[in-house]
């Protein structure tokens, strides 16, 4: 996915010379206090995104951007060829569902992936549901797909305009008809059913206030059951706790039909509570199971009242265990597989033809490896080459996975490994217009600000010259314990093309080795990551692989406020930056939708200690008047009920305000999108031509010769 950088005698168009006029943004007299400290907030009217007063000054700042990238004459031809190279056959990987085969396949520019099924691999598949024929713009995604174990009934949920919120339906699989039943006010929940299929379990919050299922705060979720034929109204409550209204649950259903598992989180702390039901029971109760709350607990199957449970208790790397119901203090537990020594962590764990199916992350690169069912290893799974392996579908009873294998220069494949023949072969290899072979990734190590080793993989064209005059863009996210591993992405194969370096730091706050570098990058320590990320730039400088005029930055949600934070401390380090729905009030991001989870990566603006770490570096809150600052183009959607839009619109009304040099600061807030999940593909080309061609001005930027073709 990535870019080395080529030069032509194309002519770039020349910068404007004199400063753009942005619209006028009216200063309120807000002022808050924390602890003594006088905290100005004069775009605090600028929340209120349903206000007139808002609405146009999103209008406003729309035209502005929308004429200055019009002036790029590149545009056009990056966007043509972004959709040539998006043009491509794309699949997930399959599952076994009763009789039939499921899987999401898009053919190329379809807006929104179509689900589809068979009762063969190798017969021609049928529609089971198209979203592209729900919306005319193709706004509306299938984001939750469930199944019957007999594969009789599918409960899928739509997601409208990018929102978090899902409304769950029910197909008969085998008609394509919809049952009457839907379920409304879900977000961040799946859909399990009972064994005989009669219904499901899922999680949904109050039906907020009309006008405000944007903004308004998620607390107090639970858990339902639904009833196959019955209303909403009639939805059975199972699991509610008023008294920690900040508490979140995930139920799930063991393969076996007998219990109830409840996964409770508070934040995203990474650690977690289990609760079991015993289903087998008439008027079972929902039991503490493991509630230390002291670590991350997953389960991963059952053999009767032992379950496997893949945990970071006593290994920041993780092991799996078996934990007895009936005894389930950790002392009594098994250690099946235990924490590997070195840097391997074990990120993923299914149990498929009674097999473990294992997947090992080391230095952000996979590896898959099979146990039996008392931890004994049997073998490794070949992988293609260095790159990501996920999925592995399937049940205990089931002969064959199916899983995704994906690389920065090995387009997204799937593959199926037959247990018996014990091989992976081949099912879906997409056939992309860009040449990977002209290209290599390499893994580079460097030294952080506090002496920390720290990888990253930078991906460009063979034989790049490092002279400090490529074209670089360095992507990064660093938190919530997230792994950035090496996947395909067309929009970065395009960047390449276009002679871009593409670098991702893998920077703590994720989860790359385990809970201590997870932890080296959250609360009070989040300053390492801005670290991480500044040191990433200065050694791709350094290396000669760019310069400060040629390097732009790159993250999106958290890494929005990854970028934010580093342009307010390094404007001089960077030609651009590309902050996208980022969380950028750090004083106020806990009072919107699902804000308030992020204290436990964040800390609480409302505790003096962690109100004085967040406002040193809060990218609102830092900016500073008069600084000749890099060109900016800020992304947001007016639909993202994750991070709320306000963030944005705040940041870039104070960035141009405060911008004393002469680099552009624009923001492009996109409508009838959200967070980013669920984007049709039309509109995400559109993005990026226009990311990437507002990084052509700005870094100076020639398109090679060979670019989409001959000219």
């Amino acid at each position: 996915m990535i870019a080395l950088a080529f030069f032509c005698s194309c002519v770039q168009a020349p910068v404007p010379a004199r400063r753009l006029e942005y619209p006028e943004t009216r200063k309120g007299g807000q002022v808050d206090h924390f602890f003594g400290t006088r905290v100005p907030d004069p775009y605090r009217w600028l929340e209120d995104a349903d206000s007139a007063e808002t609405r146009a000054w999103v209008d406003a700042q729309n035209k502005v951007t929308a004429a200055y990238l019009d002036q790029i004459p590149e545009r056009g031809r990056i966007q043509k060829r972004l959709t040539q190279i998006w043009n491509y056959e794309r699949h997930d990987a399959p599952s076994r569902e009763g009789p039939y085969y499921i899987f999401r396949r898009n053919t190329g520019l379809q807006r929104q992936p179509v689900v589809y099924k068979t009762k063969s691999l190798s017969a021609a598949p049928e529609v089971l549901i198209n979203p592209n024929a729900l919306s005319p713009d193709g706004t509306i995604a299938v984001e939750g797909l469930s199944f019957t174990r007999d594969g009789r009934y599918a409960a899928y949920a739509l997601a409208s305009s990018g929102s978090d919120w899902l409304e769950w339906h029910v197909r008969d699989v085998a008609s394509g008809r919809d049952l009457p039943d839907v379920v409304r006010w879900s977000k961040f929940s799946g859909a399990t059913w009972v064994k005989d299929g009669s219904g499901f379990y899922y999680s949904r919050y109050d039906e907020p206030v009309a006008g405000a299922s944007l903004h308004s705060v998620n607390r107090n979720q639970k858990v339902f059951f639904h009833r196959i034929g019955s209303p909403q109204e009639k939805d059975s409550l199972v699991y509610a706790r008023p008294d920690k209204p900040d508490w979140g649950f995930e139920a799930s259903v063991t393969e076996d039909g007998r219990f109830l598992v409840i996964t409770q989180t508070e934040g995203t702390d990474n650690r977690t509570r289990i609760f079991l039901r015993d289903l087998s029971e008439r008027l079972g109760q929902i039991r503490p199971f493991l509630d230390a709350y002291d670590a991350s607990y997953a389960i991963v199957g059952n053999d009767g009242d032992t379950f496997y449970a893949l945990t970071n208790q006593g290994a920041p790397r993780y092991r799996l265990v078996a934990v007895s119901r009936g005894n389930p203090r950790p002392g009594a537990w098994k250690t099946l597989i235990g924490e590997q020594p070195g840097k391997s962590i074990l990120t993923d764990v299914k149990i498929v033809n009674d097999q473990f199916v294992t997947v090992w992350m080391t230095d952000a690169r996979s590896a898959v490896r099979l146990y039996d069912l008392n931890g004994t290893p049997v073998k490794e799974i070949g992988l293609p080459e260095i790159g990501t392996a996920a999925g592995f579908t399937g049940r205990r009873s089931h002969r064959e996975t199916f899983y995704t294998f994906s690389s920065y220069l090995y387009p997204t494949s799937i593959y199926r490994y037959d247990f018996g023949k014990g091989m992976s072969e081949a099912w879906k290899r997409p056939s992309v217009s860009f040449d990977a072979a002209r290209y290599e990734t390499v893994q580079a190590f460097y030294t952080s600000r506090d002496g920390t080793r720290v990888p990253m993989f930078i991906t460009y064209r063979k034989g790049l010259r490092r002279n400090g005059e490529n074209p670089a863009l360095l992507y990064g996210y660093g938190g919530f314990n997230i792994i950035e591993t090496p996947e395909f992405s067309p929009a970065a194969a395009g960047w390449l093309e276009m002679g871009g370096i593409y670098a991702v730091a893998n920077l703590r706050g994720g989860g790359e080795y385990g809970q201590a570098w997870y932890d080296a990058g959250r609360l009070r320590n989040k300053q390492n990551v801005f670290d991480d990320f500044i040191a990433a730039a200065e050694y791709l400088i350094r290396e000669g692989y760019t310069s400060t005029p040629k390097l732009a930055i790159r993250g999106g949600s958290n890494g929005g406020l990854l970028v934010g934070a580093c342009l307010n401390q390094r404007p001089d380090l960077f030609g651009a930056a590309l902050p996208g729905v980022g969380v950028m009030d750090m004083l106020r991001f806990h009072r919107f939708t699902i804000g308030w989870a992020w204290k436990s990566d964040y800390g609480d603006p409302d505790r003096k200690e962690d109100f004085e770490v967040l406002y040193r570096y809060s990218p609102l809150h830092n900016i500073r008047p008069g600084t000749r600052y890099p060109a900016t183009l800020v992304t947001t959607a007016d639909h993202d009920d994750r991070v709320a839009p306000l963030h944005s619109y705040k940041y870039a009304a104070a960035l141009q305000a405060a911008q004393a040099g002469p680099a552009p600061v624009l923001i492009r807030i996109e409508t009838k999108a959200g967070h980013g999940a669920g984007k049709p593909t039309d509109k995400a080309i559109e993005e990026r031509a226009d990311l990437y061609g507002f990084l052509m001005r700005e870094l100076k930027m020639t398109l090679p010769p060979d670019f989409g073709g001959a000219l």
